[in-house]
């Protein structure tokens, strides 16, 4: 961790924020600060534009095969460095090494998926209805872009925008979360040692996102935006893309829900519950939010998941045998607090967990609730911590009606035997992606969104480098 980077990325060149500000990067198992960042105001903003733009032509006629090749490298010296980068990310964000690992191979994937999707982009080329007339279709960058990444996935999140966005000819300037900046930096480190030119990836790290980003947005050269985190913020940034029609892919928050049939394989359902709940300490916009099971096998549902969530064990993410590390900060813990404390004042009964251990750092336990009142406010919000709050349902129209019965559509989970069911409850979810006895959705190769005020575009997959590239139509006489 000694040697990640601790200044702003500009044109190729590590430098100083142009005031000199700094800003703390915080462990959150301790609440200690492990290092400082420039922070990055918005002359430095403008010179990261600046950088991209001057870049943008020469990358976007670079050989495909070349910027793919780039990419291949960078996967590879993402994996030789792996436990480098594990606990880099458990000492900022706090997830336990196991899962830092898993993030380090998943981001790296991305630079190999996309380096692949680099030579395979194409055009068309065809006769008009009319026959007089033909047409040349040809795919264009979409030119410089502004990636905004968020703090619970601090690498996989920066190479799933990055990987795209360079693959399809786009220079970028990406700013990572305040409260993760080590991991953004780190990656273009990276990037730099995998051969990638001067200026086609900048990185500002700042605590001034709206100082930073909006004059961006609206000055006209930045021509794409790729954002994940809050639908709140999304809205905010959206308001800027207007006057200059920038270019907008957002994935944004989710309130998934988990539904249980009285068929599910019970074992399935509750290893799948492990994995949609606890995956990041539940701090995952695809985690699962609320548990619908029904009513004859919620009992032995709920002590089968408080059972297994009670067992793991809570501590700082670089010690051995940890489950579950803190949460981000002491805001966040602050809210799954008050969401949890909001539900049992309505009636909910704890089965585990539910008290804030003593001492240093933002933990929170496993926490199973039953009895949850649907206006409970966790039911209506992101929780974003190791909290399963279980509702009971009694037929199929009515647990569909109540998943959808939010603004959000991000994901689903549907736990049942029955062919005809699952696949009749997956299409009437109202959701971008769906977990069909299985905790986990995100891969790659998959095209990952959602629908409603869940976001707008696609990432990953054949999807995800469509979002960085234009089309070009020339038409022409038929000879």
């Amino acid at each position: 961790m000694t040697g990640t980077p601790t200044r702003l990325l500009i044109g190729g060149t590590w430098t100083d924020a142009v005031d000199g500000a700094t800003m703390p990067v915080d462990d959150p198992a301790t609440g200690e600060i492990i290092r400082r960042v420039a922070d990055a105001g918005p002359k430095d903003a403008r010179l990261a534009e600046d950088a991209a733009v001057r870049a943008q032509r020469e990358w976007a006629r670079t050989a495909p095969r070349a910027r793919g090749e780039i990419l291949r490298r960078a996967h590879e010296i993402l994996l030789d460095r792996a436990e480098v980068f594990a606990r880099l990310m458990t000492s900022e964000m706090g997830k336990p090494l196991a899962e830092a690992r898993g993030e380090v191979a998943y981001a790296a994937e991305f630079f190999r998926w996309f380096s692949e999707e680099a030579v395979r982009i194409d055009g068309g080329h065809g006769i008009l209805p009319d026959g007089r007339h033909r047409m040349l279709l040809s795919r264009r960058p979409v030119g410089p872009c502004l990636l905004i990444t968020p703090w619970n996935f601090p690498l996989a999140m920066g190479a799933r925008k990055i990987g795209p966005a360079l693959a399809a000819g786009c220079t970028a300037v990406l700013k990572p979360a305040p409260q993760t900046p080590l991991s953004g930096l780190a990656l273009a480190e990276v990037l730099q040692e995998a051969g990638l030119p001067d200026g086609v990836l900048n990185v500002v790290t700042t605590s001034r996102a709206g100082e930073v980003c909006e004059p961006l947005l609206r000055g006209g050269r930045i021509r794409k935006l790729s954002f994940t985190g809050s639908t709140q913020v999304g809205r905010l940034l959206l308001a800027q893309c207007v006057d200059t029609v920038v270019r907008a892919s957002m994935e944004l928050g989710g309130n998934a829900p988990f539904i249980v049939f009285d068929d599910a394989d019970l074992d399935v359902a509750v290893d799948g519950a492990m994995t949609a709940k606890m995956r990041n300490m539940g701090e995952a916009c695809t985690a699962a939010n609320r548990f619908f099971v029904h009513r004859s096998v919620a009992e032995e549902f709920a002590r089968r998941l408080a059972r297994r969530m009670a067992a793991l064990v809570v501590g700082p993410g670089t010690r051995d045998g940890v489950d579950v590390g803190p949460l981000i900060d002491a805001a966040g813990r602050a809210k799954v607090e008050g969401l949890v404390s909001d539900a049992v004042e309505r009636g909910a009964r704890l089965l585990v967990g539910g008290r804030t251990p003593e001492g240093p750092g933002w933990f929170y336990p496993p926490t199973v609730l039953t009895d949850v009142r649907p206006d409970s406010r966790l039911t209506g919000t992101e929780i974003f911590g190791p909290v399963a709050a279980i509702l009971t349902f009694d037929d199929e129209d009515e647990v569909v009606r109540r998943a959808n019965d939010t603004p959000w559509g991000l994901v689903g989970y549907v736990f049942t035997e029955g062919l005809a069911r699952a696949l009749r409850v997956s299409e009437r979810l109202e959701t971008g992606m769906v977990g069909l006895n299985t905790g986990l959705v995100s891969n790659p190769a998959a095209p990952f969104g959602g629908v409603k005020q869940s976001g707008l575009g696609r990432e990953g997959g054949k999807a995800g480098i469509e979002e960085f590239l234009e089309y070009q139509y020339v038409a022409m006489p038929s000879p």
